[in-house]
């Protein structure tokens, strides 16, 4: 796999700009996303556009083997190759379904009061879904429960009733980009606020609201 593919991207000055990857490079930023995506206690922002340079670039691989000889060795690798890469997106998207699911009067929350030059945590087919869902838990729970109980207590705050993600977990991380001077708040009562520097390729255990706005950036990964 040599040729190159496209993502869209942002230049210095806020425009867009497109961002050139080998399907290397294509499947690494996948890799990424996904780990990410599993270790963290939120949403994270959306990749619709990884997933659907990864799915174009599995039917390009696909029609090289259709195209290959027979008997040739480097298709049962690639066959491989192609179904470990499968896995991946398959996983990483239902990760991301799973924690709609659990938390999304949260997810639909912070989509409805996000500032427009900021990401947004959904893909269309994901809003979409989560809209969907939150309208059948409470047809669900009108029909099951609601309707049944005193007029005073036919309604119920979803926001309130749903747990939100624990920011304050922990988390393991590596760093990719040396960062100085991060804040790290205290664990008791007794202790203060301090600053740390995280060096480029240490390993760290350490709460995940500290750090989220590293993951996002890319400076750390999550392991």
């Amino acid at each position: 796999m040599t040729e190159e593919l496209g993502l869209p991207g942002q230049d210095s000055d806020g425009g867009s700009e497109e961002v050139v990857l080998t399907p290397a490079e294509l499947i690494e930023r996948l890799e990424q996303a996904w780990m990410n995506e599993k270790f963290a206690p939120d949403l994270l922002e959306s990749k619709p556009e990884i997933v659907e340079c990864v799915m174009e670039q599995l039917d390009h691989m696909e029609e090289n083997l259709r195209r290959a000889k027979k008997g040739d060795l480097k298709i049962s690798i690639h066959r491989m190759e192609i179904e470990r890469i499968r896995y991946v997106l398959s996983s990483y998207l239902r990760c991301r379904l799973m924690k709609i699911e659990k938390f999304f009067p949260h997810v639909l929350e912070k989509e409805r009061t996000r500032h427009e030059e900021e990401p947004s945590s959904l893909s269309p087919e994901e809003f979409a879904f989560a809209k969907e869902y939150m309208v059948n838990i409470e047809t669900y729970l009108k029909n099951v429960a609601l309707k049944h109980m005193p007029p005073n207590l036919q309604k119920v705050d979803l926001l309130r009733s749903v747990p939100k993600p624990d920011l304050d977990s922990y988390v393991f991380l590596r760093v990719k980009e040396r960062q100085e001077n991060i804040l790290v708040e205290p664990e008791t009562d007794e202790q203060r606020d301090y600053v740390i520097d995280l060096e480029e390729g240490s390993q760290h255990l350490i709460r995940y609201k500290t750090i989220a706005p590293l993951v996002a950036s890319g400076a750390v990964q999550l392991i």
